[in-house]
């Protein structure tokens, strides 16, 4: 067997208490895929360094801002491989954009960027470039999400009529944006967040999943966004309906103000011939109903499932996998992608079907129409311009 180094990741962003750049560090190692080698992880250089140091980073390599990471990895002959970008969703473009021009391979945070005008050019410098963008849509990196999606292409559960995707939330119901939490702060300032606030950060997860397990091309949607906690600039809940090429009706649901939930993500997925149930909340379960037939649970690690559901399966059934090893899915796919174009092949089972700049670009896109259709006075339908 030829021995493979792990790629060497880079981070922007993602420090001290910064949640999501933890579950990006924890993720990465979890195959021994990567090897965090260099980061700019925070806007204080400061306590960036400070950072990189309690991490066991070389000191040479922990850089005060983005900038200066590549200007010290470009030229080095163990540059970081790719980087990471787990910052605010307005700083997405600009950093992107100087890595892809610096030719580093690039793992960004949804959404993909603030604006639809960002999206549209980043999209097109990754594609022109040859560059890889990976996007860390979480939930496509469920065993049985792609379970599901494989169901749906065999046909199982016949063509499909009716989609109903939801992701409640209950950690913004208070105003805590104005308590100091950080987090909040940067979500729910348009500036720093984009036009969509709930729509834009769990919204655009369920948009993903729902298009990824069922293939189907969004034609059209309208859209009722809510701002309930007094003096928010951005929705708080939103309730979408759409409509796909080909008849399929769905219904979408994005709240962070409904109490009782916790990253509540569920997919639903009705057709001529049977359904199909997927909860985030017991990801190891598949629920799968044929027309005239009894219930079925699909359980993780089952002896026939798909190869797509199989390589992404760690832990044999009774041991329960979640959220760190659907991300670590992610991770080991960019990864397996990423070498498979640098060695001119096809790359194996968990370096396909990986979310990319095109799925980012749909998802900012689709934010976009959605926050069209809300301001205006008779609320249309609107065709996304990416789908």
């Amino acid at each position: 067997m030829t021995f493979q180094r792990p790629l060497r990741l880079g981070m922007v962003g993602g420090g001290d208490g910064a949640y999501i750049g933890n579950i990006h560090r924890l993720a990465s190692r979890l195959d021994g895929q990567w090897q965090l080698t260099a980061g700019a992880f925070d806007v204080d250089p400061e306590r960036g360094r400070a950072f990189a140091t309690a991490q066991g980073l070389d000191p040479a390599r922990s850089y005060g801002t983005w900038q200066d990471l590549i200007a010290g990895e470009r030229e080095r002959e163990d540059r970081v491989d790719a980087v990471a970008i787990c910052t605010p969703n307005f700083t997405h473009y600009p950093i992107a954009r100087g890595l892809i021009e610096a030719g580093f391979e690039v793992i960004c945070e949804k959404p993909l960027t603030a604006t639809l005008e960002d999206a549209v050019a980043l999209e097109a410098l990754a594609r022109e470039s040859g560059r890889f963008v990976g996007v860390t849509y979480t939930y496509s990196g469920y065993p049985l999400v792609h379970e599901a999606r494989v169901r749906v292409a065999r046909g199982e559960i016949g063509t499909v009529r009716t989609v109903q995707v939801e992701y409640p939330l209950e950690w913004m119901a208070k105003p805590i944006e104005k308590q100091g939490n950080a987090q909040a702060a940067w979500r729910t300032d348009p500036k720093k967040n984009g036009r969509g606030g709930s729509i834009g950060d769990i919204g655009t997860h369920a948009y993903h999943l729902a298009g990824f397990v069922t293939g189907l091309k969004l034609q059209s949607l309208t859209a009722d966004l809510a701002t309930f906690v007094e003096g928010r600039a951005l929705d708080d809940n939103a309730h979408v309906m759409l409509r796909y090429e080909g008849g399929a009706r769905g219904l979408l649901w994005s709240s962070q103000v409904a109490l009782g939930n916790s990253n509540g993500v569920r997919l639903r997925v009705f057709g001529s011939t049977g359904s199909l149930q997927w909860f985030q909340e017991q990801p190891n379960e598949l629920v799968y109903t044929p027309l005239d037939g009894r219930v079925q649970i699909i359980k993780r690690g089952a002896d026939d499932l798909s190869e797509d559901a199989k390589v992404r399966t760690r832990t044999p059934p009774g041991h329960p996998e979640g959220y760190l090893e659907a991300f670590a899915n992610l991770y080991a796919g960019f990864a397996e992608a990423i070498r498979a174009h640098r060695q001119g092949r096809e790359p194996g089972p968990l370096g396909r079907n990986v979310p990319l700049a095109y799925d980012g670009l749909k998802g900012v896109a689709f934010v976009e129409a959605v926050v069209d259709s809300a301001e205006a006075e008779d609320q249309p339908w609107i065709t996304p311009v990416a789908v």
